[in-house]
């Protein structure tokens, strides 16, 4: 496969960033073939494709996280906008990428300290020392993640007390704390019960008037309920990218029909 579909509305939102011709290798396998896809300021798009299509090798790229394992390679870039930085620029420090571009993992994977530490973390990380601020941050936060109200009475109480879907929240709560420009979700309710999924994706739906997302998941249904755009991707490649709605009702390659509708995948 060597193009892709992507359709747009005449007037589209600004753009937060676009992966230009990306390709990533895992030592000699390529990974990722050549992926251009816009990313839209306040949107969610997700990602969807059978296992092993290359989600979140691709979501992975925007926050460097495969610099930290060795024989990984990129091609190409990842434009942030409107600044236009390379994200991939070997010049471009990938910590501050990653305060930048937060991420929620599969499984919620809280730090071994308090409520209140895991959400100060990073601001901590940054620099900051002032109590009043970091208290004042911890709670605006908390409560961005639908999370202060459980919370507010057991701040000093170990995270990992707190039940699967709470720790979640907590951890987008940390995510936001640093007032990143993006957020990447793999998969972020995979390991939650019915009730936790729901509010996550409720959560999700709320924080895009602050932060851009990009959400992996492998839930036909959720990617309907909680994004503006989607992308489908097979083996490497960007087959198909849209508005949801009309990729759901009317996908333009026989490809992503078949996904979709179960026929394949």
């Amino acid at each position: 496969m060597t193009s892709s579909t992507i359709t747009l509305p005449e007037k589209t939102p600004p753009l937060k960033a676009e992966s230009r011709k990306l390709d990533f290798y895992y030592g000699a396998f390529k990974a990722l073939k050549g992926i251009t896809m816009p990313v839209f300021e306040n949107k969610v798009t997700a990602l969807i494709g059978p296992s092993g299509c290359g989600k979140s090798t691709f979501l992975r790229c925007f926050n460097r996280m495969h610099d930290l394992y060795p024989g990984h390679r990129y091609d190409g870039g990842i434009q942030l906008l409107p600044d236009d930085v390379n994200l991939l620029d070997p010049q471009v420090d990938p910590i501050e990428v990653r305060m930048r571009i937060s991420m929620v993992f599969q499984k919620p994977n809280p730090f071994p300290k308090s409520i209140y530490e895991n959400v100060a973390y990073g601001l901590r990380v940054r620099g900051e020392k002032s109590r009043s601020y970091l208290d004042d941050k911890v709670e605006a936060t908390l409560k961005g993640a639908a999370l202060w109200e459980e919370v507010k009475d057991r701040l000093n109480e170990l995270a990992v007390n707190l039940s699967g879907g709470q720790q979640q929240r907590l951890c987008i709560a940390r995510a936001l704390a640093t007032d990143p420009e993006i957020i990447l979700f793999d998969e972020p309710t995979s390991a939650l019960d019915p009730i936790a999924t729901g509010s996550i994706e409720e959560l999700v739906g709320q924080i895009k008037d602050k932060v851009t997302v990009l959400i992996v998941t492998h839930n036909m249904q959720q990617a309907a309920r909680v994004s503006d755009y989607t992308a489908y991707m097979y083996l490497g490649d960007l087959v198909e990218f849209g508005e949801t709605k009309k990729l759901f009702m009317k996908p333009q390659r026989k490809e992503t029909e078949d996904y979709i509708t179960g026929r394949f995948g």
